[in-house]
């Protein structure tokens, strides 16, 4: 199988820069990413054909079948019983992480209007994630103007310690982060 350009960057030129910056005396202590979970909420006054048009678009976006979460309890202030769909989610790894990174960093993020930059802020554990709130900035998704837009979280699981090696991880590998006094 033919390796992502971006995972030859990562091996040829992050890790260098990590070992650098942070002084690790084994390469495989320099953090990766490990995977990339695409989520996207479902309203509570869903119909089937919206789920399988975010089905498609989301299977779209991340080269791969996505799977529809099911409420686990029932929630009436929510309008949710057990069992019916809430959400649908795609966990990437390998090539297919890599690829899609590279498509939402290269591509996606830069389409958005007035665009300057994404958050700073990690979970503690060296994680990002990021919120969309229109999925029609990817390319593979076409724009009609019946269609609902769909927002989706974007988590970066990397094995990284700290917040700032996460964080210098995801600037090396090109998410570009707000400068701090803007």
């Amino acid at each position: 199988m033919k390796q992502s350009v971006l995972k030859e960057f990562y091996l040829s030129s992050v890790v260098k820069d990590l070992t650098e910056l942070y002084h690790y005396k084994n390469r495989h202590l320099v953090p990766c990413l490990e995977k990339i979970v695409v989520n996207s909420a479902i309203a509570s006054d869903w119909d089937k054909g919206f789920i399988a048009d975010v089905e498609k678009d989301i299977a779209a976006i991340c080269c791969q079948k996505p799977i529809v979460v099911r409420a686990k309890k029932s929630i009436s202030n929510f309008k949710l019983r057990k069992g019916m769909p809430n959400g649908i989610k795609v966990t990437l790894r390998g090539n297919a992480m890599y690829e899609f990174f590279y498509r939402l960093v290269s591509i996606a993020l830069p389409a958005v209007r007035d665009f300057r930059g994404v958050s700073n802020k990690f979970d503690g554990s060296g994680n990002y994630t990021l919120g969309i709130v229109d999925h029609t900035i990817f390319p593979e998704v076409t724009v009609d103007k019946e269609r609902r837009l769909i927002g989706m979280d974007i988590t970066f699981v990397t094995s990284a310690k700290t917040d700032a090696e996460g964080r210098d991880l995801l600037r090396l590998l090109g998410v570009p982060f707000r400068k701090k006094n803007a």
